[in-house]
């Protein structure tokens, strides 16, 4: 069964930690069977989340669910933007409309994720 939890470390993350800066590195894990799948490392910013990478394997579901995961935690801090200085993984976040084409900037993430209330509701 396929989770997604927040890891309390940057073990085994310790070159995105260190080209995150001197930023307080959260890092959020898809794991299946406790394997890790996929992962998000963000830091939480005053105006923005920056996320400073990424890896879903191509699986635009588990990208879909990391970046909403991150979404909603940045939305209940107040923080309505966020960035990707990553550099890869665009394609599935323009195909999930999270990004315009040559956009790294996402906006209104609370008006975002109001929109997707009615989702359950579509068929």
């Amino acid at each position: 069964m396929l989770e997604i939890q927040e890891k309390f470390s940057t073990e085994g993350y310790e070159a995105l930690a260190e080209r995150a800066g001197d930023v307080q590195l959260h890092i959020t894990e898809a794991l299946d069977g406790g394997r890790v799948t996929g992962y998000i490392a963000y830091a939480y910013g005053n105006d923005k989340t920056t996320v400073y990478g990424f890896d879903d394997g191509g699986d635009l579901l588990l990208c879909d669910g990391l970046v909403r995961s991150v979404m909603f935690k940045s939305v209940l801090k107040g923080i309505e933007h966020m960035l990707f200085e990553t550099d890869k993984g665009f394609e599935n976040l323009v195909k999930l409309r999270f990004l315009k084409e040559g956009s790294k900037m996402c906006s209104d993430l609370s008006g975002f994720m109001d929109s997707c209330k009615s989702c359950k509701n579509n068929k």
